[in-house]
């Protein structure tokens, strides 16, 4: 039998999950440790989370006290736990309409949005059913409501009725037309992006399962993007993406932006620049593995395209290093990308003396070479040779370049 759940006060009200280390603040508020050092200087947050006064002091005083009561709630509910039986109630797909009915006006949505989880959740026929009688219509207004309490009166607990139908709705296929079409409804979405902003990490797991569930269903014909605030979106999924907490994560906040930037070049290629995307897509690459690289990499390519981008690749000091070390490393398409980007930095325009410099002294070019042995795709050959030979004068210049390169400079010209 599964634990139960913990009292609402043993929650950290930034994560809305067990707190390890209790820490309380000067306003009088406790939360977990590690969330609250995130907020203060990861964020370069001022203000108390929950009452959002703002702080005079940033000390962190041990909430000894709690910290022992959840120990032994813990410890209780463990042994409790293990000694149960195993035959725990279930909701039935026969009770799915009343609880629909009735969520909405009862205090105890929590508990009844984690009944419905079970209940769908790997069930075909269940999720049929709860599609059928209004749920996704439901879940909408619970987490609108949610939302609203949360941010009138800094309600945390409202949040965590926000994040658990969150959940529930990540459960469902949204694969069919109609399905679709009420999650894009604004009740649902603005929820949604919220929950990429600021939920809890399970929380955002969920978010970014909806959005890629959407964006996968959503044919060239269909914007699934027309009713939301993009800029906002974008700016979150940069943000989810900077954070690093997961690989699974970042690869389908990826995909999410991958699909973004597609159905708009310009504005939103350009806002993805403006808020740090090619910064955070740098400084993801070295320990990326082999899908979050390649998708990054295309990302990457894409932001090139548009001069904003090209400038803020050049002006990264690493940038070049990053992308030249995935050539040969990671997959065939990496490294095919890898050359585009660094032909749109290098041909598409008149390129920076220290971008050719950083090519070179990163063996990018000693790379390019070695792809004209190996790799099969023209497009990719052909970038490399133009690259040779429109640069190749000035790496010649340089000390350090190879002589058996300069000798292959002078075959390919």
């Amino acid at each position: 039998m599964a634990m139960e759940d913990p009292p609402e006060l043993f929650l950290c009200p930034i994560s809305m999950e067990l707190m390890a280390d209790p820490v309380t603040v000067s306003t009088g508020v406790t939360y977990d440790r590690r969330s609250i050092e995130r907020w203060f200087f990861k964020y370069g947050k001022t203000t108390c989370p929950a009452t959002m006064q703002r702080l005079s002091s940033f000390d962190l005083t041990p909430n000894h006290t709690l910290k022992r009561v959840i120990t032994s709630w813990l410890d209780r509910a463990s042994s409790s736990s293990s000694s149960s039986s195993p035959n725990a109630p279930k909701l039935t797909r026969e009770k799915i309409p009343s609880v629909l009915a009735g969520i909405e006006a009862t205090p105890f949505k929590v508990t009844a949005l984690k009944s419905l989880k079970c209940c769908v959740e790997g069930d075909v026929a269940a999720q049929e059913d709860f599609v059928a009688r209004g749920g996704i219509q439901v879940l909408g207004r619970v987490m609108t409501q949610a939302m609203a309490e949360s941010g009138a009166g800094g309600d945390f607990s409202a949040f965590r009725t926000c994040e658990e139908a969150g959940a529930v709705l990540a459960t469902l296929p949204l694969s069919d037309n109609a399905s679709v079409e009420l999650v894009l409804e604004p009740e649902c979405m603005r929820p949604v992006v919220a929950l990429v902003q600021r939920g809890s990490a399970e929380a955002r797991q969920h978010a970014m399962s909806i959005l890629a569930k959407i964006s996968a269903a959503s044919g060239a014909d269909r914007d699934w993007t027309a009713g939301v605030d993009v800029d906002d979106l974008v700016k979150s999924l940069i943000e989810l993406l900077s954070d690093g907490t997961s690989a699974k994560l970042s690869s389908r906040a990826l995909e999410v932006l991958l699909d973004v930037t597609a159905r708009s070049r310009g504005s939103r290629r350009a806002k993805a620049v403006e808020v740090g995307a090619v910064c955070v897509l740098v400084e993801l690459l070295p320990d990326a593995d082999r899908r979050v690289a390649e998708r990054a990499l295309l990302l990457l390519k894409r932001l090139c395209k548009c001069p904003e981008g090209r400038l803020a690749f050049a002006e990264h000091p690493l940038a070049v290093f990053a992308v030249a070390r995935t050539m040969l490393r990671v997959s065939g398409l990496a490294s095919r990308l890898a050359v585009s980007v660094l032909w749109l930095l290098a041909c598409a325009v008149t390129p920076a003396e220290r971008v050719l410099g950083d090519m070179l002294m990163s063996g990018g070019v000693a790379k390019l070479l070695a792809l004209l042995q190996v790799e099969s795709s023209t497009s990719t050959k052909e970038k490399a040779v133009k690259l040779l030979r429109v640069h190749g004068a000035f790496w010649r210049q340089y000390p350090c370049f190879p002589t058996d390169l300069r000798d292959y400079l002078k075959f390919l010209n």
